[in-house]
C-alpha cells in the first residue's frame, strides 16, 4: 500500500476508534475504494498517449508490484558482482543473526529515505507519485487456465497449472461461493432457480479479500486490524494481520469453522498444492519503533514473533518490508506447519509447482548503471518451507508472468533502464521530458539453474521499448514489447545454456495478455494503437498461430471500438477462458462497461454474449457449472444457458 493510502487509512482509524463508524466508510472499505479508483484512473489514462505512458511505467511505484528503490551502495552485498548479469552466480539465502541486525537494516533504510527526501526535486516527486497512482496494480499479466471442461465446472484462471489460487468467486459445481464485503455468500445452483443457502460473516468489521474452495473445505482470507496500546499506553500502534479462516462446508447450509491461521501484514496472495495452503502477506514494520519493541518491526504468526533464523535477509543492508509465508494443512488446519519471512523491499511473488520466488527491484543504485532485480527462492513441499538461494540480474520485471520455472530452470525477461548519473538517467529523464529518451531501455532474457546461477542469456532486445506481456510454453517463450509497433518475440529455450530468438513478429498495437488456446494457437488481448503509437483505437483481440515458433503469424484480429481497456492486463483471474469449449470472456471499459464473451472459428472472432454493467468499482467474474454460465458482478448473480446464453435467473445478495 502506498504511503498516502496508509496515512489516510490511519487517520480514519484514529478518528473512528472511540466513536465507531458505518461499515461503508470503514478503513478496509476505503482501501477497496482506493483500489477501484486507481483501476478507473488506470483505464481512463489509456485513451491517449500510450507511448508516454510506456515511458512513465519505467519509474512507476507499482511496476510489477515493486516499489521505487534508490541505491545504498554495495555494503552487505552477497558474493555476486553488480556488473553484467552474466557475472552473477547464485548464493545461499542468509537468515537474520538476531533482531538487532533487522533493526539496523530498518534504520539504514530510514536514513537513506531521509537523504532522498532532502535531495529530491519537487518535480521528480510529483512525477513519481502521479505515475505510481495511475499504474499501481496487483498482479496483471498472463496465466495458465486451470479449469477443466471435463470436470463440469470452471476454476479460477490460475498462474501455474496444478497450483490452486484463491479468488473472489468459486464454484464446486453444486454451489457458488462469493466474497461479498464482510461476508461470504453460499448460493445453491443445482436447480435452475438459484438459492441462498447460507452466509459466513467475518468478525471485527473485516472484509473478505479472497476465498478458496477444495472438497469440503473453504478458506476465507482477509486482513484484520488491531490496536496495540504499547508499553506505556502512549506509544500504541496499529497491527495488521492476514487471517485464513477454515470452514467445513460439507453441509452448505451450515458451514462450520474449524480454525484460523493469522500472520502479520496485509493479505497478498495464497496457493494450494497437495493438500497444503500457503498464505502470503506483506508486512510493513513500524520504522519509528524502539529497538526493544520487537513486535512492532518483526512479523508474528499465530501470535508468536518469528525466530530470527526464520527470516531471510536482503542482499543489501537495508529494508522496509517483509513477505511473510505460512503453510498449513487443509485437512487439519488447527495450526501452521511452517512459516518463513523474506525481508527487504516489496516485489513480485511467483509461485511454481515447487518453489516460491520473491523479488526486489533496484532503481538508481550506486553500484550499477542500470536497474536491477534481486531474486530469492524458497522451496515448498508438504507444508515445509526452506530457503534455497538468491541472485541478481539486470533489469526489472513487467509482472510475475515475466518469470517461469521449467524442468528446474527459471526463465525470466526484464526491461533494462539506464540509471547513470550523466544526465540521461531515470530521474533526469522524468524531469526533462515525460517521453522516453533514445537508448534508455532495452530488454534481456535470462535462464537460471536450480541454484539461481545464470546458464544462458540474451541482451539488447527491442531497444527503446519495454516488455508488456510474456508467456512461457514449455521449451518456448513468447514476450511482447511496445513503443510504436508490437514485436512478438519467440525464444527457443530447449538448451538452457544457449537460448535463441527464433522469431519476431511486428504488428501495430500491443498485447497485454497472452493465453494458449489449443492446437498451436495463442490468444492475445491488448490494445490497437495508431501508426504513431500515441492513441488507441480500442481493445484488440489477436489470434496467433504458434505451431511453428520460428514463424509466428497473426492470423486474425478484432477491435472492440469505443473501448480503452480491459481487466485482462492487470488481473488475470478476471479472465474466463476455456479452449475446449472455445469460449473466453472479460470486462471491457469505454463508452460503456461490458462483460463480453467471444468464440473463435473459421470465420474469426465472434461475440456470443455481452452484458452492460455498472461502475468501475465492481469486480466481475464469469464461470460455468454444468450447462449454466454465471456472471457475478458486485452483489448480483445472473445465470444463463451455456448454449446460446439465454437468461435463466438472477439473484441479489
Amino acid at each position: 500500500m502506498e504511503d498516502w493510502e496508509k496515512n489516510l487509512e490511519e487517520l480514519i482509524r484514529n478518528m473512528a476508534e472511540d466513536t465507531g463508524i458505518p461499515a461503508t466508510i470503514h478503513p478496509d472499505a476505503v482501501e477497496k475504494r482506493l483500489e477501484a479508483a486507481k483501476r478507473e484512473k488506470h483505464l481512463k489514462n489509456r485513451r491517449k498517449y500510450i507511448a508516454i505512458a510506456a515511458a512513465c511505467l519505467c519509474i512507476a511505484v507499482g511496476i510489477g508490484g515493486s516499489y521505487l528503490y534508490y541505491g545504498y551502495g554495495d555494503a552487505g552485498m552477497s558474493d555476486m558482482t553488480s556488473g553484467t548479469a552474466s557475472d552473477a552466480s547464485g548464493s545461499a539465502v542468509a537468515s537474520a543473526k538476531d533482531y538487532d541486525e533487522i533493526y539496523e537494516y530498518i534504520q539504514a533504510e530510514q536514513r537513506q529515505a531521509g537523504i532522498q527526501a532532502r535531495s529530491a526535486d519537487g518535480a521528480v516527486e510529483d512525477s513519481a507519485a502521479n505515475t505510481a497512482e495511475s499504474e499501481s496494480s496487483a498482479d496483471g499479466g498472463n496465466a495458465s487456465y486451470n479449469g477443466s471442461a471435463g470436470s463440469g465446472y470452471s476454476d479460477t484462471n490460475v498462474r501455474e497449472e496444478g497450483v490452486g489460487e484463491a479468488d473472489i468467486v468459486k464454484t464446486d459445481g453444486k454451489r457458488l461461493y462469493i466474497a461479498a464485503g464482510q461476508k461470504i455468500e453460499i448460493v445453491g445452483i443445482e436447480s435452475s432457480d438459484m438459492e441462498e443457502l447460507s452466509e459466513i460473516n467475518l468478525e471485527d468489521d473485516s472484509y473478505v479479500s479472497e476465498l478458496y474452495v477444495q472438497g469440503d473445505r473453504l478458506i476465507a482470507l482477509y486482513t484484520r486490524t488491531e490496536y496495540d496500546d504499547g508499553e506505556t499506553g502512549y506509544d500504541g500502534f496499529y497491527c495488521d494481520y492476514t487471517c485464513a479462516d477454515v470452514y467445513d462446508i460439507s453441509d452448505g447450509a451450515n458451514p462450520e469453522k474449524l480454525g484460523t491461521i493469522s500472520q502479520s501484514g496485509y493479505y497478498n496472495t495464497m496457493r494450494v498444492r497437495d493438500g497444503y495452503a500457503y498464505v502470503i502477506s506483506s508486512f510493513y514494520p513500524d520504522t519509528a519503533a524502539a529497538r526493544s519493541d520487537t513486535r512492532a518491526y518483526v512479523p508474528e504468526v499465530q501470535g508468536a514473533v518469528l525466530d530470527a533464523e526464520d527470516i531471510y535477509m536482503p542482499q543489501r543492508r537495508m529494508g522496509s518490508q517483509y513477505t511473510v509465508i505460512s503453510a498449513f494443512s487443509l485437512k487439519d488446519p488447527s495450526e501452521k506447519t511452517d512459516s518463513k519471512a523474506v525481508f527487504g523491499s516489496s516485489g513480485l511473488c511467483y509461485v511454481s509447482a515447487e518453489n516460491i520466488y520473491i523479488t526486489e527491484s533496484y532503481y538508481e543504485s550506486d553500484d550499477s548503471d542500470v536497474t536491477q532485480t534481486a531474486i530469492r527462492k524458497v522451496a515448498y513441499d508438504q507444508g515445509t518451507l526452506k530457503g534455497v538461494g538468491q541472485t541478481k540480474v539486470n533489469g526489472t520485471l513487467d509482472d510475475s508472468f515475466s518469470m517461469d520455472e521449467y524442468e528446474g530452470y527459471l526463465r525470466l525477461v526484464t526491461t533494462v533502464t539506464s540509471v547513470s548519473g550523466n544526465g540521461d538517467g531515470l530521474l533526469s529523464g522524468i524531469v526533462a521530458d515525460s517521453a522516453q529518451k533514445k537508448g534508455q531501455d532495452s530488454n534481456s532474457l535470462y535462464v537460471l539453474d536450480e541454484n539461481l546461477s545464470v546458464t544462458g542469456e540474451i541482451h539488447d532486445l527491442a531497444k527503446d521499448e519495454r516488455v508488456y506481456s510474456a508467456r512461457f510454453m514449455g521449451a518456448t517463450g513468447y514476450f511482447v514489447t511496445f513503443r510504436q509497433v508490437d514485436p512478438l518475440f519467440s525464444v527457443d529455450l530447449s538448451d538452457p545454456s544457449d537460448p535463441k530468438i527464433i522469431g519476431e513478429l511486428k504488428i501495430p498495437g500491443f498485447s497485454e495478455y497472452l493465453h494458449p488456446y489449443g492446437n498451436g494457437l495463442m490468444l492475445g488481448i491488448g490494445m490497437d494503437v495508431d501508426e504513431d503509437g500515441v492513441t488507441t483505437d480500442g481493445v484488440k483481440l489477436s489470434m496467433f498461430d504458434v505451431s511453428d515458433p520460428s514463424d509466428v503469424k497473426e492470423i486474425e484480429t478484432y477491435v472492440l471500438e469505443g473501448t480503452y481497456g480491459t481487466d485482462a492486463g492487470y488481473d488475470y483471474k478476471a479472465v474466463f477462458a476455456d479452449a475446449e469449449k472455445n469460449l473466453f470472456g472479460f470486462m471491457t471499459y469505454g463508452n460503456k462497461n461490458e462483460y463480453v464473451i467471444f468464440t473463435y472459428g473459421e470465420n474469426g472472432f465472434k461475440e456470443v454474449f455481452s452484458r452492460e454493467l455498472g461502475g468501475y468499482g465492481e469486480s466481475t467474474r464469469g464461470l460455468y457449472a454444468g450447462d449454466r454460465f454465471y456472471l457475478v458482478s458486485g452483489y448480483t448473480v445472473e445465470s444463463y444457458t451455456l448454449d446460446g446464453f439465454e437468461k435463466v435467473d438472477d439473484i441479489v445478495l
